[in-house]
């Protein structure tokens, strides 16, 4: 299937069939395209943790909201967290940036205030939420991204001291009843010439 085809099937899944369980080999290859995706001068400010285990996602699924049975039912959840601690990433990249990256962070994000750069972590971590879809997608595997979650209960659990969530994505194969599949809920976006500007 191309990329484009896979964009065009892509949707965020409703309901998940718990019986259908994604391939251990599937699983490892997200977590390479997790480990390998773009960041501003490769800062890497984050953590993805992969949770199966019913019990841990039984007590997640108590403080998602309106995502409960998305986190029960699905195969995997994945927590996106990016780092609070500012002197441990500053440790982080001077062991393992070079002097030019480590440079640009010291002369245009360090001297902005904690908040700022907090959201410039979190910028990165998007990124790689925007590729892990998009490798679900081509990979045939359904998702919900979730901002819908509640962060502090879900660091509490996971056991997060030097990471915060930001968000979680529920993957596995979606429920064939599913009322928000392409099939039964025709994909909504703009107009091509609404959202793109060509000069």
């Amino acid at each position: 299937m191309s990329f484009i085809k896979s964009m065009q099937n892509r949707y965020t899944a409703k309901k998940y069939d718990s019986s259908k369980k994604i391939e251990t080999k599937k699983i490892e290859e997200l977590k390479e395209i997790l480990r390998l995706s773009p960041s501003s001068i490769n800062s890497q400010p984050w953590k993805f943790t992969f949770v199966s285990d019913r019990e841990t996602k039984e007590r997640l699924s108590k403080v998602s909201w309106l995502n409960t049975n998305k986190v029960l039912d699905c195969n995997t959840v994945v927590v996106f967290s990016r780092i609070n601690d500012i002197s441990l990433f500053e440790q982080q990249i001077e062991e393992g940036l070079p002097k030019g990256a480590v440079d640009y962070y010291k002369e245009f994000i360090k001297p902005n205030a904690e908040e700022q750069i907090m959201a410039w972590f979190d910028r990165q971590v998007y990124l790689a939420l925007g590729m892990f879809l998009s490798a679900c997608a081509e990979m045939g595997i359904d998702s919900t991204p979730m901002e819908g979650v509640e962060p502090e209960n879900y660091d509490m659990i996971l056991n997060q001291k030097s990471y915060s969530t930001l968000m979680a994505v529920a993957i596995g194969y979606k429920d064939e009843n599913d009322f928000n599949q392409p099939s039964k809920k025709p994909k909504s976006r703009r107009a091509l010439n609404q959202v793109i500007k060509t000069i």
